[in-house]
């Protein structure tokens, strides 16, 4: 986390985390894109750290201080942990490789089974979707976002549902409903200043 001399929240780190809050009251929660968001955001159990890396290895380093540390605390304390780089992973491609590096490294530390990342990014565009594609905008978040989830918490989430399987598909329908224009207009609210 980014802190000035005396442990007080940078501008930046402020600024992301503010945007960062506001997308997930309007959109995330707002939007109802994940149905499991809301009871841990409301609790106060999300913690966002908002990383100073610059480049993508110090992006990695940090993500896995932050894996480490959601394995140290609780479930009560902190549910879930979005690792946010304001300064790195901007390049979506890179984004993708970074995720798949600290995937592998969770992994190859005894992880497996324990945590998995999710991701979110500015220019998130899925595999098999046009870049223009509304959908793309379920995995879309003010800066790169690297989300560590407890897997214990995930597989109850998803037995806990009635049908899993439709969420993606009723989000994909929500946001076209919505309209480009409507989630261009939207967007706006979390644009930070560069």
């Amino acid at each position: 986390m980014s802190e000035n001399g005396n442990g007080a929240m940078s501008e930046t780190e402020t600024a992301v985390k503010a945007a960062i809050g506001l997308w997930i009251d309007e959109v995330v929660v707002g939007l109802r894109l994940c149905p499991f968001a809301a009871g841990p955001w409301k609790a106060g159990e999300v913690r966002i750290a908002v990383s100073a890396a610059i480049d993508d290895e110090d992006a990695v380093k940090h993500a896995l201080e932050e894996a480490m540390h959601l394995m140290d605390v609780s479930e009560d304390e902190v549910a879930t942990t979005l690792v946010a780089f304001p300064h790195a992973l901007g390049d979506f491609e890179t984004f993708l490789d970074a995720e798949e590096t600290l995937s592998h490294i969770l992994d190859q530390a005894g992880c497996a089974g324990v945590l998995q990342v999710a991701s979110f990014h500015p220019d998130y565009v899925f595999a098999d979707a046009a870049a223009d594609a509304l959908g793309n905008w379920t995995n879309r978040a003010p800066v790169p976002i690297l989300h560590l989830l407890r897997e214990v918490q995930v597989s109850a989430a998803i037995d806990g549902h009635p049908d899993i399987d439709a969420i993606p598909g009723d989000n994909v329908r929500r946001l076209e409903a919505l309209g480009a224009e409507a989630l261009t207009r939207l967007w706006r609210t979390f644009v930070l200043p560069t």
